[in-house]
């Protein structure tokens, strides 16, 4: 980091390199920094801006935004007029209450291009301060939340009866007890930094260059002061300019693949759709632990298969992979594909003993499979598994079921969830990975071996984490939906009853 000059005391400026650098955290001064230019290694803008148009409105927002690309490269992307075009198009029209996408989707895409070394440098100081050259509404959450910053300096975005009308309006709203203080130190990019009447007031200021950028390290995930657990929104991929137009190219195949997969898969018999979806790049990889997929069925009842959940077609992978029919249990699956569904589906009530009953009984006529996650994450972690599996039987098979995707993500938690299978085979590749456990021993579980049943639920969930290389989380059902969309994901029927938000889970 060869650069650096100083608003005030240009004969100190040297120092500010020892600051940076010192392992010890700077509790004296405050810490302004520009975070485009100290944290991010891309000096790009116009991905997260392509993440809000996608997102929050739609195709013909975000290849209006990509046509107008030219423009704003050609006037800067990190100009004023640049970022004006990009905010306009992006934000134009957006309802101002619903708008989650700073908090449900940017995080993880933020993290992903933040740097190691200018993370590193951030994080020795205690008091920290963000400038940003965009809205705030679109930074504040990843620098707050997850990269602890005490206060951030952004600009609003103007709005008119609830709805965002794209244009930026002065930043007026500061942390006084912050920004009263007259030991300031910068960090900031050699291009023009968003705030400089707080740069001003830095005694030192050190300035990164974009050719040192290009050497720094991506922060890996374990490093991040706060995990991201929760993540929504359907792309996949990181929108830079040309992997948007590839997108854009790809959807007109990408729409009839999708429908020929889907057709395939519900139509034709196991056997028989698995070769044709591998070829049409829909692969299935399964392992086993013990050599063997299962043991001889029960005479009594079928196998409880105890398994993750990513997307809806869990239940759906492990049937196939096991070459016979399953069932599946479910809260509230669309009636769309519930009719498509090529195993048996059977809806819950979240009344636990009414569950019981019904799963029991399945279980006496068959296999069943149940994902007590109670909804997908998509993350690499595992959410709490409810209990109520471990009281049906002693027949216990963990499932490690797993992804990837290069596109889009077939869940979705605040869109059109009916569409979450389309999504999924709307990837130009996917691999579904389906690993089989070792059965639980009868000491193991709850009705032979008299473990409470939290503890086998804590077990299974472990052992699948394991599978996965996965972190297991106490996090419900309900964290994640007022994380992402701000209620517990049910809401009252027209008859009264509970209804679940999750249409097109199978759980």
């Amino acid at each position: 980091m060869p650069a650096c000059h100083s608003c005030k005391n240009p004969e100190g400026a040297m120092a500010t390199i020892s600051l940076v650098h010192k392992t010890g955290k700077l509790s004296n001064s405050v810490l302004v920094f520009d975070f485009e230019g100290t944290m991010l290694r891309s000096t790009s803008l116009f991905p997260y801006f392509m993440l809000v148009a996608f997102e929050a409105g739609g195709l013909l927002r975000s290849l209006l935004l990509l046509l107008s690309f030219p423009l704003v490269w050609l006037v800067g992307e990190q100009n004023q007029m640049g970022l004006n075009i990009m905010v306009f198009l992006s934000f134009f029209g957006i309802k101002k209450d619903t708008f989650r996408i700073g908090s449900s989707v940017l995080p993880k895409f933020f993290l992903q291009d933040v740097g190691r070394e200018g993370f590193e440098a951030v994080q020795r100081s205690q008091r920290k301060v963000a400038t940003s050259k965009m809205p705030r509404i679109m930074v504040e959450c990843v620098l707050k939340e997850y990269l602890g910053v005490d206060a951030v300096v952004a600009k609003e975005i103007e709005s008119f009866h609830g709805y965002y009308v794209g244009l930026l309006q002065e930043e007026k709203k500061h942390n006084k007890h912050l920004l009263d203080s007259d030991n300031f130190v910068g960090i900031g990019s050699q291009t023009k930094n968003g705030e400089q009447e707080l740069f001003c007031r830095c005694k030192e200021v050190y300035l990164v260059s974009d050719d040192e950028k290009r050497t720094w390290q991506v922060l890996p995930r374990e490093r991040y002061p706060k995990p991201v657990i929760f993540h929504d929104g359907r792309l996949a991929l990181r929108p830079t300019p040309v992997s948007s137009l590839a997108l854009f190219m790809w959807l007109p195949l990408g729409i009839f693949i999708s429908m020929l997969r889907f057709t395939i898969g519900i139509s034709l018999p196991f056997k028989v759709s698995g070769p044709i979806l591998s070829f049409l790049g829909a692969a299935t990889t399964l392992s086993k632990s013990d050599g063997k997929i299962e043991n001889e069925e029960s005479e009594q009842k079928g196998k409880l298969y105890v398994c993750n959940h990513r997307t809806l077609l869990d239940p759906l992978y492990i049937s196939y992979v096991l070459d016979k029919p399953v069932s599946a249990v479910t809260y509230s699956l669309s009636r769309f594909n519930e009719l498509v569904s090529p195993i048996k589906t059977i809806r819950l009530t979240r009344d636990k003993e009414k569950d019981r009953e019904t799963m029991e009984k399945m279980l006496s006529s068959g296999s069943l499979v149940v994902c007590p996650e109670g909804t997908t994450c998509r993350e690499p972690y595992l959410l709490r598994f409810s209990p109520l599996f471990a009281e049906m039987t002693d027949d216990i098979v963990p499932v490690a079921v797993d992804v990837q995707v290069g596109m889009f993500y077939g869940t979705t938690a605040a869109g059109n969830k009916a569409l979450d299978a389309f999504y999924l085979f709307l990837n130009p590749k996917t691999n579904y990975c389906v690993k089989f456990l070792e059965r639980l021993k009868p000491c193991d579980t709850s009705l032979a071996g008299g473990k409470p049943r939290i503890e086998v639920a804590n077990y299974v969930q472990s052992e699948i984490g394991k599978a996965l290389g996965f972190g297991c989380t106490g996090l419900t059902r309900k964290d994640k939906y007022m994380t992402l969309v701000g209620h517990d994901g049910v809401c009252k029927g027209p008859s009264g009853g509970v209804l679940s938000l999750h249409k097109a889970s199978l759980f």
